[in-house]
């Protein structure tokens, strides 16, 4: 057991000292080739074609699985540890722009499906299961927090009173505007429309647009609209 806990404690300082130094190679400088080079012996999965800028931070890169084609932007920081079952999966041609925020807790389960875009300073955040579906637009400053802190016994501290965690459900080709909050326990239903600032409590019929805090549907998209996304979406 000991020998274990060792080897584990080993592979992470080895994975912290690779993507520490290589993080920093300038792209200019060969550092997207470089990084996809080394990067594939200590994560779960790198897929080909992907583009990793300089100052992007990783974490436990044996939880994280990379596809084909994805985009990672500077500032961005996935952080997989806190238990040997976690997993962040970013399926082929996803984009990560600047500063966005990916984080495990025990037993997490992150995935962002297909030709998903995440904006700017996005806080994505375990434990418990996060999944995004394909053809998302996520925009910048919003925050998809799948626990929520126990406070039952007031004679303790918050802090150590442990956290719950039902998960969170964003179906296909949802656009989440600027600032959208949605918290534990949601499901958004695929092609929904969430107004910026909105606070998403709870579940969003398909084909909705909500708006407000907390979010609200205000209107169903048309009849039309919905035929001519599902036409799309077999034909994809």
């Amino acid at each position: 057991m000991n020998d274990l806990k060792y080897f584990s404690k080993l592979k992470r300082l080895q994975q912290l000292l690779l993507t520490t130094f290589l993080g920093d190679i300038p792209t200019i400088f060969g550092g997207v080739k470089l990084r996809n080079m080394i990067y594939r012996t200590i994560f779960a999965r790198l897929g080909s074609s992907v583009y990793i800028q300089d100052g992007v931070e990783f974490i436990s890169t044996n939880s994280i699985e990379v596809g084909n084609g994805v985009y990672i932007f500077k500032g961005v920081r996935i952080d997989g540890k806190g238990h040997e079952n976690n997993k962040i999966h970013l399926e082929n041609g996803v984009v990560l722009e600047r500063n966005v925020l990916i984080g495990a807790l025990n037993n997490t389960y992150i995935h962002i499906g297909q030709d998903t875009f995440i904006g700017p300073s996005v806080c994505i955040a375990g434990p418990g299961e996060i999944k995004i579906g394909k053809h998302c637009l996520i925009a910048a400053h919003t925050g998809i927090y799948a626990n929520n802190h126990n406070f039952a016994d007031p004679m303790e501290l918050i802090k150590y009173q442990g956290i719950s965690s039902q998960g969170i459900v964003i179906e296909d080709d949802c656009w989440l505007g600027h600032g959208v909050k949605v918290l534990d326990g949601v499901t958004i239903g695929r092609g929904c429309v969430i107004g910026a600032g909105a606070v998403v409590t709870k579940d969003i019929p398909p084909f909705s647009v909500a708006v407000g805090v907390p979010a609200r549907v205000i209107k169903s998209r048309s009849n039309k609209e919905v035929a001519k996304s599902t036409e799309l979406s077999v034909s994809s």
